[in-house]
């Protein structure tokens, strides 16, 4: 019997049970500006259901290595920014910064200790290159691509440019797949006007759930 996976499962669970609650916290924080603020207990379950599942998914990914460490702290970090912009159209900083320096970091041991240091310099190239070409969108139509979603795109070329472009290109179309077909389906139940902003934070962290789920190999 393979003792890792038992032990995987185990870590997911006590993680999730753990850190689930704070997560929900955070998020409603963040959401309403106000340090007191407290989440729902259906919030509570649903965030810490998701961030369990989005665990348990990275440990099956990548088994026990440092860069699962990173794609750990990514969960969390998904679960709090898609609850965030869904609730206020505001991807905080205080986020996503942090996520950058974990990430980064767990990918740089990761290469030590794998010697995945080609993967980890294709995760630079992407996550570079995620953010210019969002800095472009942004750019172009400021209505339609916040600079929040640019520094997030960024933040998913780093992680998904780890297994490769390809799961990367995936991530992106799948993630401006996702939100179309929100969009259309607002609008035609009129949610939404034409007008109507809507957060694009979600769509494209469920694209890049989905391009790791459905081809990622992870590197070495």
């Amino acid at each position: 019997m393979d003792l890792s996976r038992p032990v995987l499962a185990g870590a997911v669970l006590v993680t999730a049970v753990a850190v689930g609650p704070w997560l929900a916290r955070v998020a409603v924080r963040l959401a309403a500006r106000d340090g007191a603020a407290l989440p729902t207990p259906l919030r509570t379950g649903v965030m810490t259901a998701a961030f369990a599942a989005l665990l348990a998914g990275a440990g099956e990914l990548t088994g026990l290595r440092p860069a699962t460490a990173g794609l750990a702290w990514a969960a969390g970090a998904a679960v709090v920014l898609a609850s965030t912009d869904l609730a206020v159209h505001r991807l905080p900083d205080r986020v996503t910064y942090p996520s950058y320096a974990v990430c980064s970091t767990a990918l740089l041991v990761d290469a030590a200790v794998h010697g995945t240091w080609g993967a980890l310099l294709t995760a630079a190239a992407a996550g570079t290159t995620a953010v210019l070409v969002g800095g472009l969108g942004w750019f172009v139509s400021p209505q339609g691509l916040g600079l929040g979603d640019v520094k997030l795109l960024g933040l998913l070329g780093l992680v998904l440019g780890w297994f490769g472009w390809g799961v990367l290109m995936a991530g992106v179309f799948l993630g401006l797949l996702a939100g179309a077909l929100v969009s259309v389906l607002l609008l035609a139940t009129r949610r939404v006007g034409w007008r109507t902003a809507i957060p694009f934070g979600p769509p494209l962290l469920a694209g890049a759930v989905l391009a790791l789920a459905l081809g990622a190999v992870p590197p070495g």
